[in-house]
């Protein structure tokens, strides 16, 4: 389900709607979410909330497809785009593998899953504006350095899903389950530069052996 074209959720009051909904839809999913709840969360009147969201599913999903597509922007979000392309992956290896077991980040990855079964649209929104977003974001990214001799990368689609993993090992399932409850700076460090490596060795363009100088006499 795309969000109607007549709605335009830059507007001020709609992007105080869809903070205020956060808690409420994070905390009780989307059957527990009362409308009441929603427009109090919201600091509004139910009028008003449906003036400019004419439902709840429509609210649902441009809340769902507003958070993920911030949060991949986050992922993207380094200091110089145009460094060698190490010091850019490590970058957003240190930002996917901070944001990934955050306490947002699994509370809307749950209720995706939660709700994928009886509300597919949600499923699908979830993917589009958050993973296959990142993926495609990704996939540019290791296209240019390709096209600066940096990697060699015959499936970049495949080299991208590979990265992503990577940045996933370790902790993401852990707090995903409540296994882990916590994660240091330290942990994050750790997994993020073993990504990085990992995938490095993989895909970093070897160099050209240079060939022996011939002597003379």
């Amino acid at each position: 389900m795309a969000i109607p074209r007549t709605i335009d959720i830059t507007s001020p009051k709609a992007q105080q709607i869809l903070a205020g909904v956060r808690s409420v839809f994070l905390e009780m999913g989307y059957e527990g979410a009362s409308t009441d709840k929603l427009a109090r969360a919201a600091g509004v009147s139910k009028g008003t909330l449906y003036n400019y969201f004419p439902d709840k599913e429509t609210l649902f999903i441009a809340f769902v497809e507003a958070e993920c597509r911030k949060q991949a922007g986050l992922i993207f979000t380094v200091k110089n785009q145009s460094a060698d392309i190490e010091t850019v992956l490590r970058e957003i290896a240190h930002n996917y593998v901070k944001i990934g077991p955050s306490s947002f980040v699994q509370g809307i990855y749950r209720l995706a899953l939660a709700e994928a079964t009886r509300f597919p649209a949600l499923a699908r929104t979830f993917y589009d504006s958050g993973p296959d977003l990142a993926s495609r974001r990704m996939v540019q990214l290791l296209a240019g350095a390709v096209a600066k001799g940096e990697l060699e990368i015959d499936d970049l689609d495949m080299a991208t899903h590979q990265f992503a993993q990577l940045c996933k090992a370790d902790l993401f399932e852990k707090c995903l389950f409540q296994v882990k409850l916590s994660v240091t700076s330290e942990e994050i460090e750790r997994i993020a530069n073993s990504a990085v490596d990992v995938f490095l060795r993989a895909y970093r363009a070897k160099k050209p052996v240079e060939s022996a100088t011939s002597i003379r006499d």
